[in-house]
């Protein structure tokens, strides 16, 4: 199976993988009673805005030569972007908040949403690989560098809970 893609479709996952987070982390905020608890939910919603944005602006950044160029994914993180592309390691689709019934401890959320920004990063990873310098690849190695520190984050406040970190 060949598959091409863009760099616009694949900084456009990228983009739908923080509003899906952001959505998440909402969501999530919304059944939590503990105000420290809820307050970090929805500050990890508000930087996932962020991120949005920023993703948003290397697109708009990309020239129209940029942006039309495709790539041949036939690397080892091109390979990993394919898979993502073809919804084999998550659906990029799916909206993970969809998966919160409201019935979820904190300590559910926690382990869930680690999981998700440990897949963002592995496909930030990639995408970096594909922004030329000038078009922002330091904008997303400051992406991965947030979405490591929300692991880190999130790590501790499952320890905290007593899961494990």
């Amino acid at each position: 199976m060949d598959a091409t893609f863009n760099a616009d479709e694949l900084l456009e996952i990228a983009e739908q993988i923080e509003r899906n987070g952001a959505r998440f982390y909402r969501r999530a905020a919304e059944n939590i009673t503990k105000p420290k608890e809820h307050h970090l939910l929805l500050t990890l919603a508000a930087m996932e805005d962020e991120h949005e944005k920023t993703f948003a602006a290397i697109r708009a950044e990309l020239d129209q030569e940029a942006s039309d160029a495709d790539f041949d994914l036939d690397d080892q993180a091109g390979m990993y972007l394919r898979a993502v592309a073809d919804g084999q390691v998550f659906d990029r689709n799916a909206d993970p908040a969809e998966r919160l019934d409201g019935g979820e401890s904190f300590e559910d959320i926690l382990r869930a949403a680690v999981d998700l920004e440990k897949d963002s990063v592995v496909y930030y990873q990639g995408v970096r690989e594909l922004v030329p310098k000038h078009l922002g690849r330091e904008k997303v190695d400051r992406i991965i560098n947030e979405e490591m520190q929300h692991i880190a984050t999130l790590s501790k406040e499952l320890a905290a809970v007593g899961g494990e970190g």
